[in-house]
C-alpha cells in the first residue's frame, strides 16, 4: 500500500490537526521520500514510519510538537540536518537498521537540544571502535543510546509509570491507614451501640423500679383505707 493511501486510511474521519499519533509502518514510499504528510499535522507527537523504503527525510514537513520519531529498517544514510529545523522538540529518535556508517552522519543531531534517546542498533556505525563513547561525546544531550545509558543501565520501560508510582507512595501504606480508620469507625459505632443499649437497659430498669414504687404506694393506700373503714 502506498504511503499516501495509508495516511488517508489512518486519518479516517479526523482532520490532520486532530492526530497526535500516526503509525504507517510497512507501507511503501514510491520515491524514498516522506509522502502524504503535511504541516497540517500540527499536533502530531508520535510518528512511526518503520520499513517503508525511506532513503531520506528531506521532505519531512514541519512538525513542531513531534517528540518521538521511529524510522527504523529503512535505507537512510544521511540528510538528518532537517530534523533540528522541522522537529525541534524531538526527544526520541530510532534510526536502527539504516545505512548510517560514520559518526559524522549523526553530528548534525547536536542541534536537537531535547534529544535524550537515540537508537542506531544494526547500523554499520555501531560496529566502530569506541562507538558508544564517541556518540555520547558527540551528542552530550543524550541520556540513552540503543536503550542504555553511559553506565550501561537499561532505559526504564516507562518513566511516566515510575513517576506515577512515586506519587502514589509506598504500596499498602494508604490501605493500612484506611483499614485503621475503618477499625476506629467500627469501634466507635460499637461503643455507641453499647452505650445506647446500656442507657436503654438502665431506662427499663428505672421504669420497672418506678412501677414497683407506684404499686407499693397503691397497696399502702388501700391498707390505710381498710383500717379507717374498720374503725
Amino acid at each position: 500500500m502506498e504511503m499516501k493511501k495509508r495516511i488517508s486510511l489512518e486519518l479516517s474521519n479526523r482532520k490532520p490537526a486532530e492526530v497526535v499519533e500516526l503509525v504507517v509502518d510497512n507501507c511503501r514510499s514510491s520515491d524514498g521520500e516522506v509522502e502524504g504528510l503535511t504541516e497540517e499535522f500540527s499536533e502530531l507527537e508520535i510518528l512511526s514510519m518503520v520499513n517503508i523504503g525511506l532513503t531520506s527525510l528531506s521532505k519531512l514537513p514541519s512538525l513542531p510538537k513531534l517528540r518521538k520519531l521511529e524510522v527504523s529498517d529503512n535505507t537512510i544514510s544521511g540528510g538528518l540536518d532537517t530534523l533540528a529545523e522541522k522537529c525541534p522538540n524531538l526527544t526520541y529518535l530510532n534510526l536502527s537498521g539504516n545505512k548510517i556508517k560514520e559518526l559524522s552522519a549523526i553530528e548534525v543531531l547536536q542541534n536537537l537540544k531535547n534529544l535524550t534517546s537515540l537508537d542506531l542498533y544494526s547500523c554499520e556505525v555501531s560496529a566502530l571502535e569506541e562507538y558508544r563513547d564517541g556518540v555520547f561525546e558527540l551528542l552530550p544531550q543524550l541520556t540513552f543510546l540503543d536503550g542504555y545509558d553511559q553506565e550501561d543501565n537499561e532505559v526504564p520501560d516507562s518513566e511516566a509509570d515510575n513517576d506515577d508510582e512515586d506519587e502514589a507512595g509506598p504500596p499498602g501504606v494508604d490501605d493500612d491507614d484506611d483499614d485503621e480508620d475503618d477499625d476506629e469507625d467500627e469501634g466507635s459505632e460499637g461503643e455507641e451501640e453499647e452505650v445506647g443499649l446500656s442507657y436503654l437497659m438502665k431506662d427499663g430498669i428505672q421504669d420497672e423500679e418506678d412501677d414497683g414504687d407506684y404499686v407499693e404506694e397503691e397497696e399502702e393506700d388501700e391498707e390505710e383505707e381498710d383500717e379507717d373503714g374498720g374503725l
